[in-house]
């Protein structure tokens, strides 16, 4: 390893204390900020609530308010934006989760969406702690990614992930990659890479998933799936989707997910800490 490389290796380290409190963290929104829903009050509550944990994790944060034509009409949205910066210059890693629940549906979302949410602030915690850091992350924690209706069409779903795309492109930063988080905290943790992601960030993902002692755990997947790193890919960002999409009473079942059994006793914080591994380890390479 590189004398450099070992540095920033030694400053970023997800621990048991981070993974402990991205459990904590992912049940405190579930309980407070329930339903969600993309468009509504609670979904701007949400928003807020996300705003002032990432702003005490250390990052510079800011809400991106924007509207979106939706099958339920016209629906006013909001993404938030952390951005810890570490060398002036220096490429950017994007990292990303949505917080919005399902529309019209009894589902707390502990997994599908908070877990995530709660995982990202405990990596800006991290990032927060290092005091060699050589890089740049910025977070986004997309609004809209549910669609109202049965199925994603272009104007369901994935909306705060299209409006991201599109700022980032107009912002003209240096991207390396951008990593979408989507139901990490499953107590029986399975990460699926569907084969719709740059095939570049598939390797480093099994690479990091090496380097962090969790081979075995994250697999790439035939089955494309639309979920946020779609609209980074369209407007030309190499992208990647990190997702358990086995979610259920029985392996390979998903009868938890959209419903009411999405609760935070679903979580585990062993989980929280093989996916902040993974995380880390991929920033590791990619920076």
């Amino acid at each position: 390893m590189l004398l450099g490389a070992w540095f920033l290796a030694a400053a970023l380290t997800f621990t048991d204390a981070d993974a402990a409190s991205a459990r904590q963290l992912a049940t405190e929104f579930t309980e407070k900020c329930t339903p969600r829903d993309a468009g509504t009050l609670r979904g701007k509550i949400a928003a807020n609530w996300i705003l002032d944990h990432a702003g005490a994790a250390g990052g510079d944060v800011r809400l991106d308010r924007f509207s979106a034509s939706t099958p339920k009409g016209e629906r006013q949205l909001v993404n938030v934006y952390a951005d810890f910066p570490g060398v002036e210059g220096a490429p950017w890693v994007v990292l990303v989760s949505h917080f919005d629940t399902k529309s019209g549906i009894d589902c707390p979302g502990a997994n599908d969406g908070a877990s995530t949410t709660a995982l990202l602030l405990a990596v800006g915690d991290m990032l927060s702690r290092s005091t060699r850091r050589r890089c740049n992350v910025r977070m986004i924690w997309t609004d809209g990614e549910e669609c109202m209706g049965p199925r994603y069409t272009a104007t369901d779903g994935l909306h705060g992930s299209k409006r991201a795309a599109e700022k980032l492109k107009s912002d003209g930063l240096d991207v390396r990659a951008v990593i979408v988080t989507d139901m990490l905290g499953d107590r029986d943790l399975n990460i699926s890479i569907p084969a719709n992601g740059s095939p570049a960030l598939t390797k480093i993902a099994l690479l990091a998933a090496k380097h962090a002692g969790l081979e075995g755990l994250v697999r790439p997947v035939a089955q494309l799936v639309k979920d946020d790193h779609v609209p980074f890919l369209a407007a030309g960002f190499k992208a990647i989707d990190l997702i358990d999409f086995e979610y259920g009473s029985a392996p390979g079942r998903n009868d938890y997910w959209h419903t009411p059994a999405d609760t935070p006793d679903k979580l585990a914080v062993e989980s929280f800490a093989r996916s902040g591994r993974l995380l880390t380890a991929m920033l590791l390479i990619l920076l």
